[in-house]
């Protein structure tokens, strides 16, 4: 009787029970980083746990969509999609302050393009050393170094296999978890502490989730700062990566 209403709940009401399962994940992340001593690692976990639940439900349905794939479980999609990403990004860039946003000025300008840059020439050395020589293959990787969004857009631009596309949006994952980790413990030492160094720092990293986290994890007033670069960074990098980016792979590569 429990099961029929659960079920019935979730399929009528898809997307209120995607933000309940995403807030029974988000409890039990947090509860486990706290068991550890370690509670700025609560996202970090969260996200491995959803990843891994999306795995088991690709393999258990044979589709590509995760957990969405499992009818009860399809309000997931809509979370989980762009339109509301997107929501989550501009919602978020509203609380900067327009003022503190001009005293980023040219560091943040600067660390936008360094940070794009360096992000992309990483992955693309990653990427050769992975035995990858197909300039689209190097671009499209490097792209996912910048983040794991701008990975699967230079990868649909340039005609990447899916393959490659899924291997760029692993390598964005894996840059996001690790900044969500790192930040809290490198603040004190880059003196993260203040809305131009969050803005720089946003910049370089670029990574809008793993940034948020990190920051949230150091001091939550900073996060719009952050957010607001890395959220210019994903735009960036997108426009350069299948452009300028691929342009200078193919001319070393051939």
């Amino acid at each position: 009787m429990i099961t029929e209403i659960i079920t019935g709940l979730f399929t009528k009401y898809a997307l209120v029970g995607a933000i309940g399962i995403v807030a029974l994940i988000m409890i039990i992340s947090y509860g486990l980083a706290g068991t550890i001593g370690q509670r700025r690692m609560g996202s970090a976990i969260a996200i491995v746990i959803a990843l891994t639940l999306a795995y088991f439900a690709g393999k258990y349905t044979g589709k590509t969509h995760g957990m969405a794939d499992i009818p009860i479980f399809a309000g997931m999609g809509l979370l989980g999609g762009s339109m509301l990403r997107d929501y989550a990004i501009i919602s978020t860039a509203f609380g900067v302050k327009i003022d503190n946003l001009k005293k980023a000025g040219l560091p943040g300008t600067v660390s936008l393009l360094l940070g794009v840059t360096f992000s992309f020439v990483v992955g693309s050395i990653i990427a050769v050393l992975l035995g990858y020589n197909n300039p689209v293959d190097i671009a499209t990787i490097g792209g996912g170094a910048v983040t794991f969004i701008v990975g699967p857009v230079t990868g649909s631009a340039l005609g990447a296999s899916s393959e490659v596309i899924a291997l760029s949006i692993a390598a964005g994952v894996v840059k996001s978890v690790l900044t969500m980790i790192i930040t809290p413990i490198i603040a004190p030492i880059i003196k993260l502490n203040n809305p131009t160094t969050a803005m720089v720092y946003g910049g370089l990293i670029g990574t809008t989730s793993g940034v948020a986290g990190g920051l949230a994890a150091t001091n939550e007033k900073l996060i719009p700062y952050g957010a607001m670069t890395a959220t210019f960074y994903t735009g960036l990098g997108s426009l350069l990566c299948p452009s300028i980016g691929f342009i200078i792979v193919r001319a070393i590569f051939g």
